[in-house]
């Protein structure tokens, strides 16, 4: 792991948020996009966000990403949001979410899935210009 900046990621990044705060603004009444969609996008916010600041291998961060992820959901079995104090309707405890569901763990998989094929199409040289 080095850190290094990166411009492209960055930008991902902020188009990334940007789709998901659409999602959870203006969609949220589009029960598949807010209750699937977003969950797995939000892997791959996660994803151009750490590759934004630092050079790590590609495969270890997807699995950890879904660890992460998986995680942050048996917490809110938990109710850690709660627990730590997190008013209803906080950023944080929107961050952290309210409610469990395995639903959420196989959105989050899905995103992570995708991501490593992407990632391993990207790294076969598929997606590089042909000259």
């Amino acid at each position: 792991m080095k850190f290094k900046f990166s411009l492209k990621y960055l930008l991902l990044t902020i188009l990334i948020f940007l789709v998901e705060i659409l999602i959870a603004t203006k969609l949220k009444n589009i029960f598949f996009i807010r209750a699937y969609l977003g969950d797995v996008i939000v892997v791959l916010l996660l994803y151009t966000f750490v590759k934004s600041f630092i050079i790590i291998n590609n495969q270890k961060l997807i699995l950890g990403i879904l660890a992460f992820s998986c995680l942050i959901e048996f917490a809110q079995f938990f109710n850690i949001a709660e627990k730590l104090g997190f008013q209803q309707g906080s950023l944080m405890y929107i961050v952290i979410g309210n409610s469990f569901s395995w639903i959420d763990i196989v959105c989050y998989a899905a995103g992570c899935f995708l991501l490593f094929l992407f990632v391993k199409f990207e790294e076969s040289g598929s997606l590089q210009k042909v000259n």
